[in-house]
């Protein structure tokens, strides 16, 4: 028989504690996005997902130290030097825009890692942040034209 140390038993009262706090942080910031990457692993690594919740954003993300708006702009960087990990520098470029950077300030971080990581990787990060850029006013110009539909109505 496995037991299971409290440490790694994600479903204990304490670690269910700190994943609803950092579910809540994660939605603050990346919206449904991030809730969306937690809920995708339920069913391959549910304990990733839980790290993610709890660990990444309710435990390191929630710090005293740096503001959001700080924390993202690193996040950009760190993904974009990485490379390979476009899917997750979308979802931070949208938490990057929902924390109060601009689009400009969004480039100008990606524009300054390709000094220290190159520039295809800065490239690739730029064609992502363009995708999000086009899917916020595609969504922009849909609420905007079902709300004049519907004040003609």
């Amino acid at each position: 028989m496995t037991t299971t140390t409290p440490q790694h038993d994600i479903d204990s009262p304490e670690n269910l504690a700190r994943r609803r706090h950092g579910q809540s942080v994660l939605a603050q910031i990346d919206g449904h996005q991030g809730e969306a990457v937690v809920d995708s692993l339920a069913g391959i690594s549910p304990a990733l997902g839980h790290h993610v919740a709890a660990f990444a954003f309710g435990d390191i993300y929630d710090r005293p130290g740096l503001d959001p708006r700080s924390r993202q702009l690193v996040t950009l960087g760190v993904l974009t030097a990485l490379g390979g990990c476009e899917p997750q520098l979308k979802v931070h470029v949208g938490a990057a825009l929902n924390v109060g950077l601009s689009r400009e300030e969004i480039i100008e971080a990606i524009l300054h890692a390709a000094v220290y990581c190159g520039f295809p990787r800065a490239v690739n990060a730029t064609f992502a942040a363009r995708e999000v850029f086009t899917e916020r006013d595609d969504d922009a110009a849909r609420t905007s034209g079902e709300a004049s539909q519907t004040s003609t109505d």
